[in-house]
């Protein structure tokens, strides 16, 4: 679909132009994550909201679509097609002047003022800044809110999800081996399928690569090579996205149930003698791969160079991982599958006093994972005495997808406007809200103070000692960061870092 960026708005907007007071020049608004009331993240966990997807909304949208789809077109022609779009939709002779004079000028006079991406934001701090460059153009700063905000939410928030299962992982990962560096492959991402389309899939499976490397979104990874190089300070990139080759029910059900041994030998000793494999292997008996083939094959893949990666793909991941409780005592079910794998295969127990599997032998889980189960299968097995890095699992649409903008409450709201030469702060404070929706005030700035973290100015003018950098001025990107650069920042910040705003500053 081929968009009219000027239409990429939601409804309203058409009239705010004439409503603002005679006399505005100047509208400042910012984008601001507000409440953890319905937040993804357990409680326990919630540091704040990552910020990630800016640089992406720069380029494709205030660059390209705008250019492609407004200012390199013809005139008459695109502000036609707005005015016919907004005569009909409101039913009347709309006055479309100022988008002439938009297309005259030939660029986007706002200035975008932000944190840098990766930047884990307190709730209640914004993330980034909108104001007009030009007087005349006041209204465009609020125009683009809908789209903007339509945007970052999601990356925003799959990041901070990311963020999540990476902090998890890298606990037990020390905790139990001493070692994280299997970390970045530990959470995969399996959500595309289950997402709103390819453009929703890139940008949450981008977001999921701020914190690891591991994916089945192929567009996450085009996304971030075309809006986000990986160009590191040291000159050598990390990978973007990785995985192994890996098997569907499909190709198993090909070979025929009677001949399920026979697909598997073909596939770990002919297909890929070497290197790493995974094998879906619930599609009839998943324990009696466990408890039968899998013995029976033990020394031919304890003498293979690679790992066979075996992937139970339904029950309930926690059981059939761990163990079930319910189960017969002493059955493989109640034993749990990594437990089963560790008595045919052994393996190696850590200076932490953790089993680690042999190197040939892996787990991956990649059917409802939520982030409590994935807790609840780190201490389940660290109880029974295995270290957390036996297991990879795969993250899906269930944790990517359900979710929505009020998950950390995401809102653009204008905070300071000049009319006529005057200075007015703006502001909301519903006495029918409990303090979620009471906003900020005027020309803010935003600090890194060592003792208290994140700090937002309520009510300063000025932008003296900000950590906000300009990201976008005058239809240009100001500031580039790569996704080395990205992920480097948000591991290297520190894991708690609490809000405070401090009121009416000078």
């Amino acid at each position: 679909m081929k968009f009219n960026p000027l239409t990429l708005i939601d409804g309203y907007k058409v009239g705010h132009r004439e409503q603002y007071p005679e006399g505005t020049e100047f509208v400042f608004s910012n984008f601001t994550a507000r409440s953890d009331k319905l937040s993804n993240v357990p409680a326990e966990d919630r540091d704040g909201v990552v910020f990630f997807g800016l640089q992406y909304l720069i380029l494709d949208l205030l660059i390209r679509e705008w250019n492609d789809g407004f200012f390199l077109r013809n005139r008459d022609d695109v502000v036609g097609e707005y005015k016919r779009r907004v005569d009909g939709y409101l039913g009347g002779d709309i006055d479309v002047s100022h988008i002439t004079e938009l297309w005259e000028l030939g660029y986007l006079p706002v200035r975008i003022r932000a944190l840098k991406e990766g930047t884990v934001v307190p709730y209640k701090v914004p993330m980034l800044t909108v104001e007009n460059t030009l007087p005349e153009f006041f209204w465009l700063t609020n125009f683009i809110e809908t789209i903007l905000s339509n945007y970052l939410w999601k990356p925003c928030t799959s990041a901070t999800t990311a963020l999540f299962y990476r902090k998890l992982f890298y606990k037990n990962a020390v905790e139990t081996t001493g070692d994280a560096a299997t970390v970045p492959i530990q959470a995969h991402d399996f959500s595309m399928r289950g997402m709103a389309g390819p453009q929703d899939a890139a940008m949450s499976g981008a977001a999921h690569l701020t914190s690891f490397i591991g994916t089945d979104t192929l567009p996450a990874i085009d996304l971030i090579e075309q809006f986000y190089a990986p160009v590191s300070p040291a000159g050598k990139a990390a990978p973007i996205g990785v995985s192994i080759p890996a098997t569907e029910h499909s190709v198993m059900c090909a070979g025929g149930e009677v001949n399920e041994a026979e697909t598997f030998d073909r596939l770990i000793f002919d297909v890929y003698p070497g290197g790493l494999v995974s094998v879906v292997s619930d599609t009839w008996d998943f324990w009696s791969i466990i408890t039968e083939y899998l013995p029976s094959r033990k020394d031919r893949i304890l003498a293979r160079d690679g790992k066979v990666v075996i992937r139970p793909d339904s029950g309930d991941p926690v059981n059939i991982i761990c163990g079930d409780p319910a189960a017969p005592v002493g059955s493989p079910e109640y034993r749990g599958a990594i437990e089963m794998l560790y008595e045919t295969f052994g393996g190696t127990v850590s200076e932490q006093g953790y089993i680690v599997l042999a190197d040939q032998i892996g787990l991956i889980y990649g059917d409802s994972i939520t982030q409590q189960r994935a807790k609840t299968i780190m201490n389940l097995l660290r109880a029974k005495g295995y270290a957390t890095t036996n297991v990879v699992l795969g993250v899906g649409s269930f944790t990517y997808e359900y979710v929505t903008r009020d998950c950390h409450g995401f809102a653009m709201k204008a905070t300071y406007a000049t009319v006529n030469g005057e200075g007015r702060m703006l502001f909301k404070d519903p006495k029918t809200d409990s303090g979620i929706k009471k906003s900020l005030r005027g020309k803010f700035s935003v600090y890194d103070c060592p003792d208290n973290g994140l700090v937002v100015f309520d009510g300063q003018h000025t932008t003296e000692g900000c950590i906000m950098e300009t990201v976008f001025e005058d239809g240009a990107l100001t500031r580039f960061q790569g996704i080395d650069e990205i992920r480097q920042w948000l591991i290297a910040q520190l894991p708690k870092s609490d809000c405070q705003i401090i009121k009416d500053a000078a």
